[in-house]
C-alpha cells in the first residue's frame, strides 16, 4: 500500500512563499520569456536561410513570426518609456548586414576546414554556425542596451552547440570555430577578421576589480583583443583586457597567455615565441605545423 505524502503540495507552495520573503526578488514577471526568445532565435535564422529551415516557411512569414514573439519579449523587459517597435525597426534594418557577415563565415569554415564538403554541410552540421548565427542576431540588442534577451539568445545556442560567445563582443567577418566544444568568448573581447579557433579556447578576464566595499566593478574591459588573420589552437587560455594578439598570429595548444603577443608570431605550448606569417588560407605552413 503507499504511504500518504507526508507533506503536501499546498503546504510546500506556502514553504516557499515563506522563504521568498527574505530575499528582494523582482516584481516582474518573466513567465514563458525563455521559450518565446528561443523561438524567435530559430524563427530569425530561418528568416536568413529559409531554404534550411526545419520546416516549410518563407522568408515573410518566418520574420512575420519572429517579430511577433521578439515584441511580447521585449514588452517583458523594457523600461515602460522604451518602445519596442523601435527595436524592431533596428533588428530588421540591421538583418541585411548580418546575413552577409554570416555568408563571410560560411565562407570561412568552408575554406578553412577540408572536411567541409560543402557550404550546406557547414549551415546543416556545424555547431559554429548557430553559435555565430545567434551571436550576431544577439549583438544587435546588446548594442541598443536591451536587457537578459541577448544573454538568452547566446546561452540557448550555447546549450546546444557548447560554444559560449557573450553578445557583448566585437567579432568581424570571416569567423571560424571548429569544433567549438568548450570554446568561452568573453563579453569584452574584440575579434578581428579571418580568425580562426579550435575547440576549448578561452578568451576570458586575467582577474577581476574590486571595490571598495568588495563588490565586483562591471562594464570595464576585462577580455583580449585579437588582431586579424588570427590563428588559435585548442585548449589555449588567453586572458586580460590590455592583452592583444596582433594579426597573422598562431597560437599554438593549451598555451596560456597574460601578455600581448606581436604580429607575425607563433607562440608554443613551452613559451617559445617565433616569427610565422601565415598563409593565404589561414594555417600555418608545414614547417611551422611540425613545430606545434
Amino acid at each position: 500500500m503507499n504511504k500518504p505524502l507526508s507533506f503536501s503540495i499546498e503546504q510546500t507552495a506556502l514553504a516557499l512563499e515563506e522563504t521568498e520573503k527574505n530575499f528582494e526578488l523582482p516584481t516582474s514577471s518573466y513567465r514563458g520569456l525563455s521559450r518565446d526568445i528561443e523561438a524567435a532565435t530559430d524563427l530569425l535564422i530561418e528568416s536568413l536561410f529559409p531554404g534550411y529551415a526545419s520546416r516549410s516557411t518563407t522568408r515573410v512569414s518566418a520574420l512575420a513570426e519572429a517579430v511577433g514573439l521578439m515584441e511580447i519579449c521585449l514588452k517583458q523587459v523594457l523600461a515602460p518609456e522604451r518602445d519596442p517597435r523601435c527595436i524592431l525597426s533596428s533588428l530588421l534594418e540591421s538583418l541585411p548586414e548580418v546575413r552577409r557577415q554570416l555568408q563571410t563565415d560560411l565562407e570561412a569554415a568552408y575554406r578553412g576546414d577540408p572536411a567541409a564538403i560543402s557550404i550546406d554541410e557547414v549551415i546543416l552540421c556545424y555547431p559554429a554556425f548557430l553559435a555565430i548565427s545567434a551571436y550576431r542576431l544577439a549583438h544587435i540588442l546588446y548594442m541598443e542596451k536591451v536587457p537578459l534577451l541577448p544573454r538568452l539568445m547566446t546561452e540557448y545556442a550555447h546549450r546546444l552547440t557548447g560554444i559560449d560567445i557573450h553578445p557583448g563582443a566585437t567579432i568581424g567577418d570571416s569567423f571560424f570555430i571548429d569544433h567549438g566544444t568548450g570554446v568561452v568568448i568573453g563579453e569584452t573581447t574584440t575579434i578581428g577578421e579571418n580568425v580562426k579557433l579550435y575547440q576549448h579556447v578561452t578568451l576570458g578576464a586575467k582577474s577581476f576589480e574590486v571595490a571598495e566595499d568588495g563588490t565586483l566593478v562591471k562594464g570595464i574591459k576585462r577580455h583580449p583583443d585579437i588582431g586579424d588573420r588570427v590563428v588559435v589552437y585548442s585548449g589555449a587560455t588567453i586572458l586580460g583586457g590590455s592583452t592583444q594578439i596582433g594579426n597573422d598570429c598562431v597560437i599554438g595548444g593549451s598555451v596560456w597567455l597574460t601578455h600581448s603577443v606581436e604580429a607575425g608570431k607563433m607562440v608554443l605550448s613551452r613559451s617559445v615565441v617565433m616569427d610565422t606569417p601565415l598563409t593565404k588560407d589561414l594555417l600555418p605552413s608545414p614547417t611551422d605545423s611540425a613545430m606545434l
